[in-house]
């Protein structure tokens, strides 16, 4: 089992898969990409039906420990990128594993 696929293995794949060239195929990935990254940054939510839906979620400031010296560190609120997979893919992945186990 693969631990992840790369932006340009998925590039190479989606050129072979429709008999496109690469610099096409990278052209089309790349502006997906940058147009969720762009809703995102905008405060946007993004579903891909189907797959699952990107939304920020905003953390507030916390008091953490660095794991190796102890010492106390206080962290700044953040917004970070929280993925919600779609029940297609849900099911997916669970008869996946119910399979290979």
């Amino acid at each position: 089992m693969r631990n992840n696929i790369s932006k340009s293995e998925l590039i190479e794949t989606l050129a072979n898969k429709f008999n496109i060239s690469h610099d096409q195929s990278k052209s089309g990935v790349n502006s997906i990409l940058n147009s969720m990254a762009d809703n995102l940054a905008s405060g946007e939510r993004v579903e891909v039906r189907g797959f699952g839906s990107f939304q920020l979620r905003e953390y507030k400031p916390r008091a953490a420990r660095n794991p190796k010296t102890g010492e106390s560190l206080n962290i700044g609120s953040q917004n970070l990128v929280h993925f919600k997979a779609g029940k297609p893919l849900r099911d997916k992945i669970n008869t996946y594993f119910k399979q290979n186990t």
